[in-house]
């Protein structure tokens, strides 16, 4: 193995220098080997489209050098645009020997500008036949295919630009990443939502259970934390009269990686004023109908082999009735925390002697419900110790007016009737510091000034966050929120 990379390696850089000889070769006959702004007339994908309009007209086009083959006097070759490729045709009677020749002197991976007619071959491809050719960029490295191809996953995830010049499905699932983005905007400004923007720097780490990440503000000589969570401040605007609002913002938690966790990661949060959790669900169902018939035509998806229907609307289902149907425990003859941690420890389900009856039922439902749910379904009333900023239930306060959507065993939204009693709040996050102060380093921190605001007195509302990235994962039938991400967090590597 180790001299098969030695061996790439020797041939890389032989190929490299091969490049550089070339460099030095256009510069000496003064071609400018890194060409300044080049007029198109037409993307690569509109010709072929337009063929019939097009035969015989004279377009200019430009793109990457994919393929190049010669036949003496003559020469074929494909060069890919964002939208495709298309075939061009360089022949030395219709360019002269100086472009000829410069085209022979062109590596496969340069970027380079042609205008010429339209024509289709004996073979039936559409083809463009070059009457004049600009080179606009020199590729000093060879493409991936030219040594070991592009194919390793932590390669693609490194070098994204050569990932989407290579494999062009990658190229569509960030083009629909961005279609997706701006559904989800329509769809709110139509309902009259108005984006916002908040702070990315925080005091305190708030609006969420999860670690942050810490930097240092030099002039003012303290430590900030970036977000964990949109909510905060958000709700902050509700106070301040501004009644339905959201943010498509960067959130940062200093957890694992895996496949469905990156450190930094895309959410929506939004919050509607005199509304309350069952107006959310309505709203998530909604929302995810509208994105999917925007950017792929229908609600009838495929997920990692799974068929699934996103029509709403959306079953809904309590926690405790989730566990009863996939456990056959029913939590709501278990009165006592012991009784709830034996019944954890059954299913093989580590708990800590600490844990209360609400934690043991989030492991559970976690553990051992979650997975079995692939069609889209709201899970709602969720225990109050895991719910800190959830308004309680009437009928029930162990319980909060709080749902999760799930789809394809994997949770999707998480929305609140949001919790607006200041003296409620304070107990609750009372409660969370003696978990901190226990070791529990996800626990949320109390926050004074927004403890503050909501004594001014914030409307009742509903409040709902989805995460972008899971979103995407679910409507381009990506496997990891790598996969969805340009740039995840990957460990350095040495060169």
């Amino acid at each position: 193995m180790l001299a098969r990379g030695i061996f790439m390696e020797t041939e890389l850089n032989e190929l490299m220098l091969m490049r550089r000889e070339k460099l030095d070769k256009l510069r000496a006959n003064n071609i400018d080997p890194y060409g300044g702004k080049y007029v198109r007339t037409h993307l690569a994908m509109e010709v072929i489209d337009n063929f019939n309009e097009l035969q015989d007209q004279q377009v200019s086009v430009a793109g990457r050098l994919m393929s190049r083959r010669s036949h003496g006097k003559a020469s074929f070759g494909h060069i890919q645009d964002v939208t495709g490729q298309i075939q061009i045709y360089v022949r030395l009677d219709d360019v002269g020997p100086e472009t000829y020749e410069l085209f022979g002197l062109l590596d496969i991976g340069d970027i380079i500008g042609i205008k010429g007619k339209v024509f289709r071959t004996r073979k039936g491809e559409i083809t463009i036949a070059a009457e004049d050719l600009r080179l606009l960029c020199k590729s000093l490295r060879p493409l991936p295919e030219k040594w070991h191809g592009l194919k390793d996953i932590d390669l693609r995830y490194r070098q994204r630009y050569l990932d989407l010049i290579t494999n062009r499905d990658v190229l569509k699932v960030f083009v629909l990443r961005s279609k997706i983005i701006k559904a989800i905007r329509e769809f709110l400004d139509e309902r009259g939502f108005l984006e916002v923007e908040t702070p990315s720097m925080h005091t305190i780490p708030g609006g969420a259970a999860a670690r942050p990440f810490i930097t240092h503000h030099n002039a003012l000589d303290m430590d900030l934390y970036l977000r964990i969570a949109l909510e905060l401040h958000l709700k902050r605007l509700l106070v301040g009269g501004m009644e339905k609002v959201y943010e498509l913002g960067r959130v940062f938690r200093n957890e694992g990686i895996s496949t469905k966790h990156n450190p930094e990661f895309t959410m929506l949060e939004l919050y509607e004023a005199y509304a309350d959790y069952e107006d959310m669900m309505e709203l998530t169902e909604e929302l995810v109908a509208y994105v999917a018939n925007k950017t792929l035509g229908t609600t009838q998806i495929t997920y990692q082999g799974h068929s699934i229907d996103l029509t709403p609307p959306w079953p809904r289902m309590t926690m405790l009735d989730a566990i009863a149907k996939y456990t056959g425990v029913d939590f709501t003859q278990i009165k006592t925390n012991e009784e709830a941690r034996q019944i954890a420890r059954k299913f093989n389900l580590e708990v800590e002697e600490n844990h209360t009856k609400g934690q043991v039922i989030n492991e559970i439902f976690e553990n051992i419900v979650e997975p079995n749910l692939i069609q889209p379904v709201f899970i709602k009333d969720y225990p109050v110790e895991i719910s800190p900023l959830a308004k309680r239930k009437k009928d029930n306060p162990e319980l909060t007016y709080r749902f999760e959507a799930f789809i394809a065993a994997r949770e999707l939204a998480n929305a609140f009737s949001e919790l607006n009693d200041p003296i409620d709040q304070r107990e609750r996050f009372e409660k969370q510091m003696e978990l901190r102060a226990k070791g529990d380093d996800e626990a949320h921190v109390l926050d004074e000034d927004f403890l503050k605001a909501l004594e001014y007195g914030m409307p009742p509302a509903g409040g709902l966050g989805i995460g972008v990235d899971r979103l995407v994962m679910l409507l381009t039938d990506s496997p990891s929120i790598r996969d969805v991400i340009l740039f995840p967090t990957m460990r350095p590597k040495e060169d």
